[in-house]
């Protein structure tokens, strides 16, 4: 989005409809309503709006039909475009309907407007945000720029004396506190060193966002052009993007274009890493494997590609986060839905078609690097198989249950990669393996949301060291003792699906996840077990309803079931897999679908509470498998019934529960381990 006005792809079929009945696009079908000769008492009369407000958009709108008359920016009157700023025109917006730039020359064009606006002094100005309520002078260094002011607040220092960090922005799925927490960190570390340290983040709930952490917090959009502007104003040494996930990361190429001495590793090389084109090239030049992908932009091409790599295949745009708009496609029908889903949200790169192996093992490393050269680094697996997000997949380290020889490869080709990108800070590398045959899903040239975990677990600060590099300080190489850990760190989702009406609580590819914990434990069943309770998990009484999906999950868990049966437990199936459980010589009582007029009915049974814990794992994509599965794990959510959807965790879980009781559970502080 691009502010009130210059959101061009958005189009709404019937817009009293969308004024009436509000959504979080309702402010855009506004502008919309605008454009179609709507007028504020109408639109006042379809969403009760205050008119106060409906005015000062339609000044908006207003000023940007006069924007559009004019050919040139140096053919605004001044007074227009400052006019233009104080209403918050971007010089995205200005570019679009002055210059009339297209999206393939847009860049140009804004760095057109921004020269010519800085050339006529039209620049913010610094303003403190007064947290005293004018009782008092506000003395925080709590700062954000405006078009409105005549003069700066506050001045700014000598030059080459700050670092500015780029934080995380938006509390939201996939963007939270464990960026949060590396970007604090770089601060600290920039704040020992005797730099002035420049935080500049738009996320008023987290501790980045808090004056005290460092010397200079602007609290402001991470776009570029405001990003273009703090530096003008501050002066820095340089800028850090690599601690504040991927919004920053995405501004990479566009300030080193811009001579903006960007901290740690080239942008050229973050740019060959987040670019699947060029990182593919990188691979096949190390001769390291990848699964089978293309860049494809139509329905036909992927249809192609599908007929060589076969069912499923992984969709997914470049320079994104969290696995937005990334998708697996199952069949020829959901291909061209979720090929517009990913072209929207990535316009300017390319949609990413990959084959998608199943069964495979997920394996990451979190690692810093100086001068490509590996300094310190993490490998973890994850509980549950490749196709849920690494946001939301639970996570061992150190590493439990994967072979030596996959271990020493994954390292080997880490420090390959690490050297050939010339890599100075942090980075993360996601693996698939199976049958230890390894391939490289995707590498990251910035700190990753499991930073925090392996830091605590590991108990050495991967972003401090990270930092120092960063800066240019010498750092040592920690003694290799120091990997060799006699306890286990699990790090476990969690989840507000209760929150979220009808929202389907089945694990994939797009996070969903809202927080984590993370838990130690003298093994790996304790640790799994403390993660679990610790995410709001209650160990069952004495009834466990199992849906388990296809055969390969099946499988997977009749070890478990059998523990479970052995251990007291009353286990209770829907048809398949209590004739799978029966064929095993596992006892267990059968409960009809919910859509299935017979008794005893899974329904009936979770309505009335008399389930203590639900193991759905989703099977195929039948109209009836679909609204039955999604049913029963939704009656667990709205029933507050524990449920497990993943079949891997489930049989972790369920052999941690028979094998530890709670009073088993050794609870220490983290600096016991």
């Amino acid at each position: 989005m691009h502010g009130f006005v210059g959101n061009g792809d958005l189009e709404f079929k019937d817009i009293e409809k969308e004024l009436i009945e509000p959504t979080d696009l309702r402010i855009f079908v506004i502008a919309d309503a605008f454009a179609k000769g709507y007028t504020v008492d109408r639109i006042y009369e379809l969403t009760k709006i205050d008119r106060w407000f409906l005015y000062k958009l339609k000044n908006i709108y207003d000023l940007k039909e006069e924007l559009k008359k004019y050919d040139s920016v140096r053919e605004i009157p001044l007074s227009s475009l400052k006019q233009a700023k104080v209403y918050g025109f971007s010089d995205f917006q200005i570019a679009k309907y002055v210059i009339k730039s297209v999206n393939d020359h847009i860049e140009e064009g804004l760095l057109d407007v921004r020269k010519f606006r800085i050339k006529n002094n039209i620049i913010p100005f610094i303003k403190q945000i007064d947290t005293l309520a004018a009782e008092y002078p506000a003395k925080t260094n709590y700062l954000y720029l405006t078009y409105s002011g005549s003069e700066h607040d506050l001045k700014c220092n000598d030059s080459n004396k700050s670092i500015i960090v780029l934080g995380s922005g938006a509390y939201r799925i996939g963007s939270s506190v464990e960026f949060d927490w590396c970007s604090v960190n770089a601060l600290y570390a920039i704040n020992k060193e005797g730099y002035r340290s420049v935080m500049i983040n738009y996320n008023p709930e987290t501790v980045s966002t808090d004056y005290d952490v460092c010397d200079r917090l602007y609290f402001d959009e991470l776009s570029f052009e405001r990003v273009l502007d703090i530096i003008d104003l501050e002066k820095p040494k340089g800028v850090i993007i690599s601690v504040g996930g991927q919004i920053p990361n995405n501004l990479a190429t566009r300030l080193h274009n811009q001579n903006i001495n960007i901290l740690g590793t080239s942008p050229i090389s973050v740019d060959n890493a987040e670019n699947r084109h060029k990182f593919s090239m990188l691979c096949d030049k190390l001769k390291i494997d990848q699964p089978r992908w293309k860049e494809l932009t139509s329905v036909e091409e992927i249809n192609e590609f599908v007929d060589q790599v076969g069912f499923p295949v992984l969709i997914r745009p470049s320079y994104v986060l969290s696995g937005a708009a990334m998708n697996i496609v199952s069949n020829r029908d959901e291909i061209e839905h979720f090929l517009n889903l990913a072209a929207k949200v990535s316009k300017q790169y390319p949609v990413v078609v990959s084959e998608f192996i199943q069964q495979a093992k997920e394996i990451e490393i979190d690692a810093v690097a100086k001068n490509g050269e590996l300094v310190v680094y993490a490998i973890s697996e994850h509980v549950e198989f490749a196709g849920v997000h690494s946001g939301d997949a639970t996570m061992v380290f150190p590493a439990q249950k994967i072979y030596f020889e996959t271990m020493r490869r994954i390292k080997r080709i880490s420090k390959e990669i690490a050297e050939a990108l010339n890599i100075n800070g942090p980075f993360n590398i996601q693996f698939l393996a199976k049958d230890n045959d390894i391939k490289v899903i995707e590498c990251n040239l910035r700190a990753s949301r499991s930073f925090p975990f392996v830091s605590k677990v590991l108990k050495i600060n991967f972003i401090e060291i990270a930092t120092q590099i960063m800066i240019g300080n010498n750092v040592k190489k920690p003694n290799n003792s120091v990997f060799d850990l006699d306890y286990i760190g699990i790090k476990a989702p969690q989840f507000s699906f209760s929150r979220l009406s009808k929202a389907d609580p089945v694990l994939g590819v797009d996070m969903s996840s809202t927080g984590e914990v993370g838990c130690i434990g003298e093994n790996f069943y304790e640790a799994i077990l403390k993660s679990m309770i610790s995410v709001g998990y209650v160990i069952p009484k004495k009834n466990i309803l199992l849906s388990t999906g296809p055969m390969r999950s099946k499988v997977e868990l009749i070890n478990s079931c059998r523990l479970l049966a052995e251990n007291g437990y009353n286990l209770f199936a829907t048809q398949g897999t209590a004739q799978f459980l029966e064929m095993n010589g596992i006892e267990s009582t059968v409960l009809h679908w919910p859509d299935d007029d017979r008794k005893p009915n899974t329904l009936d049974y979770l309505k009335n509470k008399l389930i203590d814990l639900v193991i759905n794992i989703p099977k195929d994509l039948t109209s009836s498998e679909l609204s039955n599965d999604y049913i029963i794990r939704r009656s667990a959510v709205d029933y507050n019934i524990p449920l497990i959807t993943n079949a891997r965790l489930a049989s972790a879980f369920l052999i941690a529960i028979c094998k530890l009781k709670i009073k088993d559970i050794a609870i220490r502080s983290w600096d016991e381990y």
